[in-house]
C-alpha cells in the first residue's frame, strides 16, 4: 500500500513539473530583453555590453530555474558568451513583481566578429526536467568606428648647437699709454707687442663693424686744463689704425669700417678702480681719496684737496700713468665656414675623412643641410662618434622614425634602429625630445600604452614644437585606449597635420561631439583634399546627428577617392538607418 502511495506522489510531482514547464516557456515569450548599445561596438580591443533581462510576473515558481544562454553567431561559427541566470528561490515575490537581473559582459574583438549577431535561448528548469526555447537575436554586430584611428608619429630633432648666424666678436687691444698732458703715440708704443696685435689684426684684413677707441686722461690739474686731451688721444689712435689700412691696401673695405672716439672726462671711474687694485698705499690711505671723491664738488677741486694727501706724489707716480690711455675693443665678425664648405667636409666625414674638420656641432649642423634622410642619417652616426652626447644619438634615432614615416613597409626594422640609439640617448640624458621619439617608436611597435606614458613624460618640459607634435602621438595613442575625452584635449593641442586633425575628428565622434567631429573632418579634408577617410567621419558623423544629405554627400565623395571603401559602407552599422534608401544605394555605385 505505501509503495503505491509514494508511486503516485512521485507521479503528481513529474505531473506538476511537466506542466510548469511548456507554461514557463509559453510566459518566455513576454520576457523583455535590452541589450546596450546595440549594435555592439568595440573600444580599445574589446566589445562590452550590458543585457538587462526582465521576466514575466508569474513565470518563476519556486524550485524552477530560468537560464538565458547567450551566443554570439558570426559567419558558421559562434562563441558561447556567460549564461544570465534566474533561480526562482531567490525571487519570493515573482508572482507580483517582473524578476529582473543585468550582466555586462565582454569578448576580445576579431575582424571576424565584425558581422554577427547576439543569440539568446531560454532553459526553463524544474528538477532534472529542462525545457528550452526557441533562439532569438538581441543584438547585431559590431561598430568598429573606433578602429579608424590613424597612427601619429612625430620625429623630435634636438638642437645642434651651432651658430650659424653672423656673430659680433669683441677684440680688444691692450691700452695705448701716453705721457703726461701730450696725446702724440711714442715709438716705444708702436713698436710694442700691442702694436704688433693691431697691426697683425689689421693686415689679416678681417671683417670689421666698428673701432671704439676710449681716451682717458689721469686727473692731475696740468691735464685737466686741456679738456681735449682724452679726444685727442682716441683719435690718435684712429689715426694710426687709418694708416694701417692704407699700408695693407684696404681701399673700399675702410668706408665700412666705423670709428667711434669715446672721450672721457673729468671721471673717477677710471682712478677708483686703479686705486682699489694699487698696493702701495694702505687701505686707511685709500679711504682718504674715496671719502674725497664721495663728498662731491668741482672735479678740480677734488684734485686740488687729493694733492694735500701724504700719499700724493706716490699715487701720481705709481697709478696715474696708467689712466692716460687710450683703449681700443673692435667688433669683428667671427670668421665660420660656410654651409657648403660644411657640407663638403660632412660627407668627406662620412666617407672615412678626419673627423676633425669639423666640430661636433659644425657636423651636427651640417646633416639640417640635406634634405636626404640617408645623407643625415650617416652624418649623425659619425657625429656619435665624437663622444658621449645625447643629441647625437636622439638624432640618428629621429631620422630612423622619419624614414619609417616615409617607408612604411621598412616600420620595423627603422623603429628597432631608432630604439637602440634613444636607448642610448636616455641612458645619457633623458630628455623631452628622446621621450617624444620613444612615444613614436612605441606607437610604431603596436603599444599605445607605452606610447603615450612617453609622451606625458615628453610633454614635461618640452619646447611649443615639441609639445605640439608629441601631442599628435599621444592623443593617437588615446584613441586606441578608449580615453577619447583624453584624446580631444591632446589632439586640440597637436600640430594641424591632416591625420591629427582626422583623429580629433574621430575622438569627438566617440565622445558624441557630432558637431565639433565634422569641423574637424573638414579641417582635415582643408588640408588633404584627398583624404578619404575624413570623408568618411563626416559621413559617420551626419549619420549619427540624423542627417541622410551628409551621409551621402559625404559617402560619395570618399568613395570616389577611394572606391574599396563602398564595401566598407555597406557592411557599416554606422548607416544601418540609411543604407535601403536609394540616394544611399547611388552614393556607393
Amino acid at each position: 500500500m505505501r509503495k503505491a502511495v509514494n508511486s503516485l506522489v512521485i507521479i503528481s510531482m513529474l505531473g506538476l513539473a511537466g506542466c510548469t514547464l511548456p507554461q514557463m516557456i509559453k510566459l518566455a515569450k513576454q520576457q523583455n530583453l535590452q541589450v546596450a548599445p546595440n549594435p555592439l561596438e568595440v573600444h580599445k580591443d574589446s566589445v562590452s555590453y550590458e543585457m538587462s533581462a526582465s521576466l514575466p510576473v508569474k513565470m518563476l515558481k519556486k524550485g524552477t530555474v530560468y537560464t538565458l544562454n547567450s551566443f554570439y553567431k558570426y559567419g558558421d561559427k559562434e562563441m558561447a558568451l556567460p549564461a544570465i541566470v534566474f533561480n526562482g528561490d531567490d525571487f519570493a515575490n515573482s508572482a507580483t513583481e517582473q524578476p529582473k537581473l543585468s550582466k555586462t559582459f565582454t569578448f576580445a574583438y576579431q575582424p571576424a566578429l565584425k558581422t554577427g549577431t547576439v543569440q539568446v535561448e531560454g532553459v526553463a528548469q524544474k528538477g532534472t526536467k529542462t525545457k528550452t526555447t526557441p533562439r532569438m537575436d538581441v543584438a547585431v554586430g559590431v561598430i568598429t568606428t573606433s578602429k579608424m584611428v590613424k597612427n601619429a608619429y612625430y620625429a623630435a630633432f634636438a638642437d645642434h648647437g651651432y651658430n650659424n648666424k653672423e656673430e659680433i666678436m669683441p677684440v680688444v687691444i691692450p691700452d695705448f699709454i701716453f705721457e703726461q698732458g701730450k696725446s702724440v703715440l711714442r715709438k716705444t708704443e708702436m713698436s710694442s707687442d700691442k702694436a704688433k696685435q693691431l697691426d697683425a689684426y689689421i693686415a689679416a684684413k678681417n671683417v670689421t663693424r666698428t673701432v671704439s677707441i676710449t681716451g682717458t686722461h689721469s686727473p692731475e690739474g696740468r691735464e685737466r686744463i686741456n679738456s681735449k686731451l682724452s679726444q685727442e688721444r682716441a683719435a690718435a689712435i684712429e689715426k694710426y689704425y687709418r694708416a694701417q689700412m692704407k699700408k695693407y691696401d684696404y681701399k673700399g673695405k675702410a668706408d665700412s669700417i666705423k670709428f667711434i672716439l669715446k672721450p672721457v672726462v673729468d671721471d673717477w671711474s677710471g682712478f677708483t678702480a686703479a686705486l682699489a687694485s694699487y698696493q702701495g698705499i694702505s687701505s686707511d690711505e685709500k679711504s682718504a681719496y674715496m671719502n674725497i671723491i664721495n663728498s662731491g664738488g668741482s672735479f678740480e677741486d677734488q684734485e686740488k684737496q687729493m694733492k694735500k694727501l701724504k700719499t700724493y706724489k706716490k699715487v701720481m707716480k705709481d697709478v696715474y700713468p696708467g689712466l692716460r690711455t687710450a683703449k681700443t675693443e673692435i667688433l669683428t665678425i667671427k670668421k665660420k665656414k660656410t654651409d657648403a664648405e660644411m657640407s663638403v667636409l660632412a660627407k668627406q666625414i662620412t666617407q672615412g675623412g678626419s673627423a676633425d674638420a669639423l666640430s661636433f656641432e659644425e657636423l651636427m649642423y651640417s646633416a639640417t643641410l640635406t634634405p636626404s634622410l640617408d645623407e643625415k642619417a650617416a652624418i649623425y652616426e659619425a657625429a656619435t662618434k665624437k663622444g658621449t652626447f645625447w643629441n647625437a644619438h636622439n638624432n640618428l634615432g629621429a631620422t630612423y622614425i622619419q624614414q619609417a614615416i616615409e617607408n612604411p613597409s621598412r616600420a620595423a626594422e627603422l623603429s628597432g634602429k631608432a630604439s637602440v640609439q634613444l636607448d642610448l640617448a636616455a641612458k645619457i640624458r633623458e630628455t623631452p625630445e628622446v621621450n617624444a621619439n620613444l612615444a613614436s617608436v612605441a606607437l610604431m611597435n603596436n603599444n599605445p600604452y607605452k606610447a603615450s606614458s612617453y609622451a606625458a613624460k615628453a610633454l614635461n618640459g618640452a619646447s611649443n614644437d615639441v609639445s605640439r607634435g608629441v601631442n599628435g602621438v599621444k592623443g593617437s595613442s588615446e584613441i586606441y585606449t578608449a580615453k577619447y575625452d583624453a584624446a580631444v584635449r591632446s589632439e586640440s593641442s597637436a600640430l594641424t597635420t591632416d591625420v591629427n586633425l582626422f583623429n580629433k575628428g574621430l575622438a569627438q565622434l566617440l565622445t558624441k561631439d557630432y558637431a565639433s567631429a565634422e569641423n574637424s573632418f573638414a579641417e582635415a579634408i582643408k588640408n588633404n583634399a584627398n583624404m578619404a577617410a575624413a570623408y568618411y567621419g563626416a559621413a559617420i558623423a551626419g549619420a549619427r546627428a540624423g542627417s541622410a544629405d551628409k551621409v551621402v554627400s559625404n559617402l560619395t565623395s570618399a568613395v570616389k577617392i577611394d572606391p574599396s571603401m563602398k564595401e566598407m559602407a555597406l557592411t557599416d552599422l554606422e548607416f544601418s538607418k540609411f543604407n535601403t534608401s536609394e540616394a544611399f544605394r547611388n552614393a556607393l555605385k
